[in-house]
């Protein structure tokens, strides 16, 4: 029997310098990441260098990125083909046009968008106004001859309407005789000294006439309406007579004592006063249109009932106020 020899294999192992071949995946993920860093710090960088109104218009492009308010250039889900949407770039019916034409800017603001901040622009501007022709007439208040003994009776203070000005009656010191229209001549120089002032701002003013409840003694009709309204407008006078422009007096109105400055105690002198109110752009354009309709109601009421119209308001430019009736005895003060 002849001897088996074992098969020998020979394996031969080629060695490569520098380790082998890896792959280049790593690549791919190392890129990936760096791009994520840039897109990181450049978020990062954008919300430090633009402003929450900015913020607010990228964030509103991503949520909706269409350059026509509430919609979107992807087409609408549903069977594609006539009436559907369409699911090729070509124009087949499915898909929105982009406006044509050098005025059709989808990405322009719209022009509400301007005025609204031209008017937000012009009510700081005069509100900024307001605010320093009230801080003047404090200063001026403090240290002008004329008017520092009567600073206990001027009342400044910031409404919605505008800066209105209060000159309030004081129990030995009224600015009307007692039951008429005739200003104390202390009262003529504090309206003297803020007509000046006054025309310092473009605004124009709206002048009304308060009363307390004390009722107007007479049987004529005479009321604390036709009063209040008659003082009003004898403050109108001396406002112009001390320099005041005719043409910025909006309206001259008398409340009566519809609207007290105390109302716990009506009877207080406090509640006989004189208010003028410089007026903010918009309160004049208030007031003007609400004088129209005034007028426009006084007018069909006149044609339907033949009944005169209560002399509440008094217009500053065209109405012609009464002469000022004698109180009788125990008239109102």
């Amino acid at each position: 029997m002849s001897e088996q020899r074992p098969t020998i294999i020979v394996r031969r192992v080629k060695k490569v310098a520098g380790g082998g071949h890896h792959g280049g995946s790593w690549k791919v993920a190392y890129a990936d990441f760096v791009t994520a860093m840039m897109a990181f710090f450049l978020v990062m960088w954008l919300m430090g260098a633009t402003t929450n109104k900015e913020r607010a218009a990228i964030s509103e492009y991503f949520r909706n990125p269409s350059p026509l308010s509430g919609k979107s250039f992807s087409p609408a889900p549903g069977p594609a083909g006539p009436g559907g949407a369409s699911t090729s770039m070509i124009k087949l019916g499915g898909t929105m046009d982009l406006p044509k034409g050098e005025n059709d800017n989808p990405f322009a603001k719209p022009p509400g968008d301007a005025q609204q901040v031209s008017e937000e622009q012009q009510k700081a501007q005069e509100k900024q106004r307001l605010e320093t022709l009230m801080q003047a007439l404090q200063e001026a208040i403090g240290k002008s001859q004329a008017l520092e003994p009567f600073k206990d009776q001027l009342l400044l203070d910031l409404t919605p309407e505008g800066l209105r000005i209060q000159i309030v009656d004081q129990q030995n010191r009224p600015m009307f005789d007692l039951g008429g229209t005739t200003l104390k001549p202390y009262t003529q120089t504090i309206l003297g000294e803020l007509a000046g002032f006054i025309n310092q701002v473009p605004n124009r003013v709206s002048i009304t006439g308060h009363t307390d409840t004390t009722a107007y003694a007479g049987n004529r009709g005479y009321t604390n309406w036709e009063l209040s309204a008659e003082r009003a407008n004898a403050a109108r006078r001396a406002l112009v007579t001390g320099g005041m422009q005719e043409e910025k007096v909006s309206r001259v109105v008398g409340l009566s004592s519809s609207v007290l400055f105390d109302k716990q105690n009506p009877q207080n002198p406090i509640n006989r006063r004189i208010s003028i109110v410089v007026m903010t752009k918009a309160a004049d354009e208030g007031a003007q249109g609400a004088g129209d309709m005034l007028a426009l109601g006084r007018k069909q009421a006149d044609a339907d009932t033949a009944m005169p119209a209560m002399p509440v308001a008094v217009p500053a430019a065209t109405a012609a106020v009464p002469a000022a009736a004698t109180p009788a005895a125990g008239a109102h003060p």
